[in-house]
């Protein structure tokens, strides 16, 4: 098993595949998110290492959902995998998920990632799931997509219509605003929350897969631009409040 400890739907993915663009999103993610990021680029390393070392002719299977992080993630390691001669097959979770337990309007599940499906039903997704091999053709198209994205300098993406599209890095800020909004009918407007109320509040109504360290991320854009007033230490979430202004 095969992994990245890392959330591709945010954050530069300009020229991924490349050393000076593993640099830009290296240096990105470490100005701008709250964590430790030694271990996290040596187990990025060791992860396109092992990709790159997988035998030719060995069959393999690459999970994905329909959101950006994965979506983005499998154009990517279609692109390490370039011109071997294994054969890949792709078991989508999000769909066969939906069909195997009768869920509706499955693009929008409870289970917005892989990572969350509990392991009896991922059981059950990998029994059902399989599919033929990807063709050239499917392989190259994937491919293609990786160098259309690795040209851009945005750093956010949703899943849309079936695909992966590219927003602008606050489009989750007036959200945010309006569910502090909602929060504060239920307390003193003069009353400092805790900022993991309000980034949980958000998160789990999202129909997107973006992580809770972006959005505390953007929360401190937005106290920095004067939108909210805070009390405690940027360090971490859990140790500050925040206000909104009136």
């Amino acid at each position: 098993m095969i992994t990245f400890s890392d959330m591709f739907s945010i954050g530069p993915i300009w020229q991924l595949h490349e050393r000076k663009g593993k640099q830009e999103r290296f240096e990105w993610l470490k100005i701008r998110m709250n964590d430790e990021f030694d271990e996290y680029k040596l187990r990025f390393e060791k992860t396109i290492n092992e990709i790159k070392s997988i035998p030719e002719g060995v069959p393999i299977t690459i999970w994905i959902a329909d959101n950006a992080h994965e979506q983005t993630g499998l154009r990517y390691v279609m692109h390490l995998l370039k011109g071997k001669n294994n054969d890949i097959n792709l078991i989508n979770t999000t769909k066969v998920y939906g069909k195997l337990f009768n869920a509706k309007k499955y693009t929008i599940l409870l289970h917005l990632h892989s990572g969350e499906i509990p392991p009896e039903k991922l059981h059950l997704i990998y029994e059902n799931g399989w599919r033929p091999p990807l063709t050239q053709r499917e392989r190259e198209e994937l491919e293609k997509e990786w160098l259309e994205l690795a040209n851009s300098r945005d750093t956010l993406r949703i899943w849309r219509n079936d695909r992966i599209a590219i927003v602008s890095e606050d489009y989750y800020d007036q959200y945010m605003i309006n569910t502090a909004k909602k929060l504060y009918r239920h307390c003193n407007p003069d009353e400092f929350i805790m900022s993991a109320r309000l980034i949980g509040e958000v998160l789990g109504h999202l129909d997107q897969y973006v992580g809770d360290q972006f959005l505390e991320y953007r929360l401190r854009q937005l106290i920095e631009k004067g939108v909210f007033d805070m009390e405690g230490s940027l360090k971490a979430m859990r140790f500050y409040r925040i206000r909104l202004k009136i």
